[in-house]
């Protein structure tokens, strides 16, 4: 499985986030229209192969659960490919080698820039050798972090060249893969750059100020009653 939001070739290889507790928590995604699944590298060493070694399936994923587990994480699957609902699950997988791992799996929608649900996306954190007290939270958090940069990166991306939200992370990740940089390095070279080094037109931020200033006159009735906080 994979990180963030968007598309790339079946057999392009996947960049991971890696995060301080040594590469222990990684990210997927599974687009439900083509039924297709990404997954970062330090998913796919989780699971016992090389960056890029294949490209992971359904039948490929269920193959490496634990045959104690393996029907309650198919009824998961069940739910995630069919259904895209948000979830999170302890079980474990053997890895190419025979090792185990116990896994805590996070799971939530993923959804395109007109809000539609278009998947699933989520983390892996491998539980061997982790004091669950604290050092699954600090993952969890450190992942976080490392996604909101990227987000980030996806907006100024997005205004600057009026794309989609998965155009602007299609865009990094070529740039990351081209480049050999670490995703996370990447974006927040682009999130520095973009804000400190452009020079936005005195005309272009006068627009901004106006639609900022006015942003609550379109907010819909419905909107502004959900999103109350």
């Amino acid at each position: 499985m994979r990180d963030t939001d968007a598309a790339q070739p079946d057999n392009a290889k996947t960049t991971d986030v890696p995060t301080s507790v040594g590469g222990r928590v990684g990210t997927f995604r599974y687009f439900r229209l083509e039924d297709r699944w990404e997954w970062s590298e330090a998913v796919a060493e989780m699971h016992g192969y090389e960056p890029g070694q294949v490209n992971p399936t359904t039948a490929l994923m269920m193959s490496h659960k634990h045959p104690d587990d393996a029907a309650s994480v198919a009824l998961l699957i069940e739910t995630v490919t069919g259904q895209g609902r948000p979830f999170s699950s302890r079980h474990r997988i053997i890895d190419k080698q025979g090792n185990v791992h116990p896994v805590l799996v996070i799971g939530e929608r993923m959804r395109d820039e007109n809000g539609d649900i278009i998947g699933t996306q989520g983390l892996y954190v491998d539980l061997a050798n982790v004091d669950e007290t604290g050092t699954v939270d600090a993952a969890i958090a450190d992942f976080t972090e490392h996604r909101s940069i990227i987000e980030q990166a996806k907006g100024v991306l997005m205004l600057t060249y009026g794309i989609s939200a998965e155009r602007a992370f299609d865009i990094l990740v070529w740039r990351s893969q081209d480049s050999n940089t670490k995703l996370r390095l990447l974006a927040r070279q682009v999130v520095e750059d973009f804000t400190t080094t452009l020079a936005v037109p005195t005309e272009l931020r006068e627009r901004a100020d106006h639609l900022l200033l006015t942003a609550h006159q379109r907010v819909t009735a419905v909107g502004a009653r959900s999103d109350a906080c």
